[in-house]
């Protein structure tokens, strides 16, 4: 079996986000904020396993249609609050990324941003069903770390079957044009979860 540092993933994310307010911060993943450019305006985004709210509410402050789903109750009940206190809608569902009812060609962009608590298996169906929600057209912007995370031990699981290489995300996706496929490194400070040092991959792919 895979080892995975998420045996019950809703009661572990609850958990978390009940005893840290700040667990990956309120502003948005500095990858996103810097790729936005390239989402329709106006366009219908999905936020993938999105957390406490902070990527999805941002971009509905940018004007987008956002759906945002999280496996964590109390993740996407502060990302409500987060929504209400922004005064934007995001239209989020309490589910896991098996569970979701995955629409097909429905969105302008899909946003994926450190998804790394999936195994291989439920990896390869993850990026299917962002694939699949993607309209001719759409974007998909996705951020992880990579192996080198490893040694840098500032985020992320510290497991290698988690994390991303150049050439596993290039295969994974090798029916989208990849405008942006980016191996690097930088210093994060995203709540108290994502701070430090880090290896970084970020992708910005267009579905044909």
């Amino acid at each position: 079996m895979t080892a995975t540092p998420f045996p019950d993933a809703a009661a572990t994310w609850n958990q978390r986000y009940a005893s840290d307010p700040h667990l990956f911060g309120q502003e948005p993943n500095d990858y996103l904020r810097t790729q936005a450019h390239h989402l329709a305006p106006g366009g219908r985004v999905l936020c993938v396993a999105d957390g406490d709210g902070r990527n999805s509410v941002w971009l509905a402050r940018q004007g987008l249609q956002v759906d945002a789903f999280d496996i964590s109750d109390v993740g996407v009940g502060r990302a409500r609050q987060l929504a209400a206190q922004a005064q934007v809608t995001v239209h989020y569902s309490v589910a896991d990324c098996d569970q979701w009812p995955w629409p097909t060609a429905s969105y302008d962009a899909v946003v994926a941003i450190f998804v790394q608590f999936a195994d291989p298996a439920m990896r390869a169906r993850l990026f299917a069903h962002m694939v699949a929600a993607l309209r001719p057209g759409g974007v998909l912007v996705l951020q992880g770390y990579t192996p080198r995370q490893l040694e840098y031990k500032t985020g992320g699981p510290p497991i290698l079957s988690h994390l991303y290489t150049p050439e596993m995300i290039r295969s994974a996706f090798s029916g989208l044009e990849i405008i942006e496929l980016r191996d690097y490194e930088a210093v994060l400070s995203e709540g108290t979860q994502h701070k430090g040092p880090s290896a970084l991959l970020g992708l910005v792919a267009r579905k044909p």
